[in-house]
């Protein structure tokens, strides 16, 4: 019997539609260690599917089809980012970098207990980089964010 989730997924799976999509498929190997899987072409050679693993996460992209009503952002970036849980929010910050993202946030310790940073991609997608370096309890998550918020005050 077949299950309502397919085997290797989660409840949620992002679908990124993208102006080029097999470019955005290399950039997402180099920089996060994604692996290709099924991928479908349309006539044009365009990407009308195809689904990457970033960690244990399935992640769908496409290129952008106006005709299908998908477009992809606009050069300004979209309203929609990712957060990234690695192993070292550092290295993954400088792998990133290095395979043509540009830095959005210098990586430092968050008052949340993570250790985080940004970069953004070509094609308009903020990706934060996640390193958990403290584990806290709700009420100490609390605490630390009245700290943060009355100094940034």
């Amino acid at each position: 019997m077949t299950g309502k989730i397919p085997e290797g997924f989660h409840t949620v799976t992002p679908y990124l539609t993208i102006k080029d999509a097999a470019k955005a498929i290399e950039l997402y190997k180099q920089a996060f260690g994604a692996v290709e899987g099924e991928t479908m072409r349309g006539p044009d050679g365009k990407i009308g599917h195809a689904c990457l693993t970033i960690g244990d996460s399935k992640v769908f992209l496409a290129d952008e089809n106006p005709k299908m009503g998908t477009v992809a952002p606009p050069e300004k970036g979209s309203n929609v980012n990712f957060y990234l849980y690695v192993e070292d929010a550092d290295a993954a910050q400088k792998k990133a970098i290095a395979a043509g993202m540009k830095e959005a946030m210098p990586v430092k310790e968050m008052f949340w207990g993570d250790r985080l940073g940004a970069v953004t991609d070509p094609f308009g997608y903020k990706w934060n980089l996640a390193t958990q370096v403290r584990e806290m309890t709700e009420e100490e998550v609390r605490e630390a964010a009245k700290k943060a918020f009355n100094q940034a005050a």
